[in-house]
């Protein structure tokens, strides 16, 4: 056991620091937002439509519980500050644009309960939400355990999106998470959608940003209808909450009504 995962597991606090790879700052696109009462990177990150680990970037903070101080000035990094340049996942000879189709099996790849923050500035505006919904379970410590992503609370059969470009890997089933899908994408991140009603692509196929790839479900362990969501890279399992744009109207942490994880 690493060191790392002995903090983890001790269930200690950690802190999550940013590294020091980060996006120059354009002023002639970026706003600055003066930090009043109340205001926070989350609350901040949803009213912009960025992700808190851009704002952490940007602003070259420690970390995303740094506290912010009455008056302080915050870089909002606009898309452009954002975009590095392109270095996609190189697409299989084979892999096909991904269309409606049988599900095919994929094998199940183990993953070290490890937790992380983004330590580089290309991922910060990589992500979409995969569905629409509010989020009735967070990522991290459950009192039943660990929760590796997050839950998005939805009506069956509602669409799962494709949260970046990518090749399938994984399309079948596991008892755990029941119909379930995993994406590889640049950088060396995977996507998990679990518990869906019904895959609509297939390991082999390419898909874009935003494309629908399966339907809301309930299947393996799972209780109610939801889509539960990873961001994983290299074996670490990463916050999704810090790594997607917070825009209001698209999903919300239901900070009232949280549910134990169902997986």
């Amino acid at each position: 056991m690493t060191a790392t995962r002995a903090l983890v597991a001790a269930g200690l606090g950690i802190a999550l620091l940013v590294g020091a790879v980060s996006v120059p700052a354009d002023p002639a696109n970026d706003r600055v937002h003066t930090i009043a009462r109340g205001d926070t990177l989350y609350a901040l990150a949803r009213r912009y439509g960025v992700s808190v680990a851009a704002l952490v970037s940007a602003n070259k903070l420690a970390s995303d519980r740094v506290p912010l101080r009455l008056g302080q000035r915050i870089v909002i990094p606009s898309p452009s500050t954002l975009t590095l340049a392109p270095r996609a996942l190189a697409r299989p000879e084979r892999a096909r644009v991904a269309d409606p189709g049988p599900r095919a099996r994929g094998l199940r790849a183990p993953i070290d309960f490890v937790l992380a923050v983004p330590d580089f500035a290309e991922a910060l505006s990589a992500f979409v939400w995969p569905a629409e919904g509010s989020v009735s379970s967070a990522f991290g410590r459950r009192r039943s355990g660990w929760h590796r992503g997050i839950d998005i609370r939805a009506a069956r059969r509602e669409p799962i999106v494709a949260a970046a470009a990518g090749v399938v890997v994984v399309a079948g089933v596991e008892p755990r998470y029941g119909r379930v899908l995993k994406i590889d994408h640049e950088y060396g991140f995977t996507t998990v959608y679990a518990h869906n009603d019904e895959n609509l692509v297939e390991v082999g196929d390419w898909v874009t940003p935003g494309q629908r790839i399966a339907s809301v479900g309930r299947t393996g362990r799972a209780t109610n209808y939801h889509v539960h969501f990873e961001i994983r890279r290299n074996g670490q399992v990463y916050n999704p909450l810090y790594m997607l744009p917070m825009p209001g109207s698209v999903a919300h942490v239901d900070e009232t009504d949280e549910e134990e994880p169902d997986e």
